[in-house]
């Protein structure tokens, strides 16, 4: 049977994060209103847990994003398929990732690409030419590593 997952990120602002990632897949973020708004009721969180953004609720310590064609829970906004979520913690990144996301543009508009991402907050840490693959190696804006293919 196959296994339902989701990638995690461990990040210092969540929300910046997932609007950065929405924004370089083409995904949506996600609308966690109705499930604060039922954490809020059953006092499970208070109200300096969250803020607004957009206009919708959203949690200060987890954010996520979702493929816009995927299904998702109505009750809590939280998606059933492609997803990413991005949750606090204390300490800052240390050393290199040992998993990384790879973003397939093609050679003909990787480098259109490149520049779209270093606008949202991007930088480029490498261009690698080897073994008959050509490809960026970037860091997010908390320094998370990823390649533009």
């Amino acid at each position: 049977m196959a296994v339902t997952w989701k990638l995690v990120v461990d990040c210092a602002d969540p929300i910046r994060l997932a609007g950065f990632w929405a924004q370089a897949l083409g995904y949506v973020l996600e609308d966690h209103s109705a499930l604060i708004d039922r954490l809020l009721g059953a006092g499970a969180i208070g109200e300096d847990d969250w803020v607004l953004v957009n206009g919708h609720k959203a949690l200060r310590h987890a954010a996520a994003v979702r493929h816009p064609d995927d299904p998702f829970e109505e009750a809590t906004g939280t998606g059933l398929g492609r997803r990413l979520l991005f949750l606090t913690v204390p300490e800052p990144k240390q050393g290199k990732n040992r998993l990384h996301i790879d973003l397939h543009f093609g050679p003909e508009n990787r480098d259109a690409e490149v520049e779209h991402l270093k606008g949202l907050g991007a930088t480029v840490l490498n261009t690698v030419d080897e073994h008959g693959s050509r490809h960026v190696t970037m860091a997010d804006p908390e320094g998370n590593e990823f390649d533009v293919q």
